[in-house]
């Protein structure tokens, strides 16, 4: 016991003679506070900044003005798609459980090439990048959903993106 503090010392036999049940935290701060919408939204945001990026190149406009926007539109777009890397790295890191990778095995790969979509979708101007991220999430959100036993429902989302979010039907 040389070395530890008093109250390490008085917690242990404490801890020895009650038998205390061990508690465990899926995250540092256990707030139970997770939802995959952020992610979502970040995806739709992609799609949303690459289908401007698209038509603005399609005006071949080259003043000030037009590469101002195209500069905003790739930064925005950036920007989702690291907060879209960000939740899912929060919902894989503090909420994912070794319990809900043993229910939904596809699930480590799917938070893999989602991260890595994310990337691509990063980089590149290419709505299907952006596509294929949001399509990612969507199956994420679904299978978080499952974890709570709540069930969802794809509905066409309200954004001009005109693609669709999963919702939890509560």
């Amino acid at each position: 016991m040389r070395g530890r503090s008093l109250t390490n010392r008085v917690l242990s036999r404490l801890d020895k003679a009650f038998g205390f049940d061990v508690a465990h935290a899926h995250c540092d701060i256990p707030c139970g506070i997770y939802d995959p919408h952020m992610a979502q939204l970040a995806a739709h945001t992609v799609i949303r900044m690459d289908m401007l990026i698209a038509d603005l190149a399609k005006s071949n406009a080259m003043d000030a003005e037009s590469r101002n926007k195209m500069i905003r539109y790739t930064v925005v777009k950036e920007q989702h798609a690291e907060i879209c890397k960000s939740e899912i790295r929060v919902l894989w890191g503090d909420y994912f459980k070794p319990e809900h990778v043993q229910a939904h095995p596809e699930l480590h790969g799917l938070v893999w090439d989602t991260l890595k979509l994310a990337s691509k979708a990063r980089q590149s101007a290419n709505i299907v990048d952006g596509e294929a991220l949001l399509a990612n999430v969507e199956k994420i959100a679904e299978i978080f959903w499952k974890t709570k036993n709540v069930q969802t429902k794809r509905v066409k989302a309200f954004y001009p993106t005109e693609r669709e979010i999963v919702y939890p039907v509560v």
